[in-house]
């Protein structure tokens, strides 16, 4: 496993901080950490509401790399509460396509730490709908 992916888990560790905000609130029990085309690596908490107005984790960092100025990832993990790597969301599929049209298949995903196995997005979502 390249070492990026040693790198990107712990940056989602460190961010990773399962928390009640408020009685309808809860925040970090999943962290996720991006990896943009530039190198610059992105963090995120999923925040889920009573309401459903949440987000998730991947999206959260997506968010923080458009913030910044970027606009394009090379690589994702996400992590829950109990150290154990998630797959996204068809929702964050979604979003990844939509932030990258032409190249969304080309995003690497980590669908399991210990056994180091990754697959790309197009393997993960292969007929997106545009």
């Amino acid at each position: 496993m390249e070492k990026i992916w040693t790198e990107l888990y712990a940056e989602a560790k460190k961010v990773l901080k399962p928390r009640k905000v408020s009685e309808m609130m809860e925040a970090g029990g999943v962290a996720a950490a991006i990896e943009s085309v530039s190198g610059k690596i992105y963090t995120g908490v999923c925040v889920d509401c009573a309401c459903t107005l949440g987000i998730c984790a991947e999206r959260s960092a997506i968010f923080q790399m458009l913030t910044n100025g970027e606009d394009a990832m090379k690589r994702v993990v996400a992590v829950n509460w109990d150290g154990k790597v998630l797959a996204p969301c068809g929702a964050c599929r979604e979003l990844m396509a939509q932030l990258m049209p032409e190249r969304y298949r080309e995003i690497e995903v980590m669908m399991d730490y210990e056994k180091g196995e990754i697959v790309t997005l197009g393997h993960l979502t292969p007929r997106w709908w545009i």
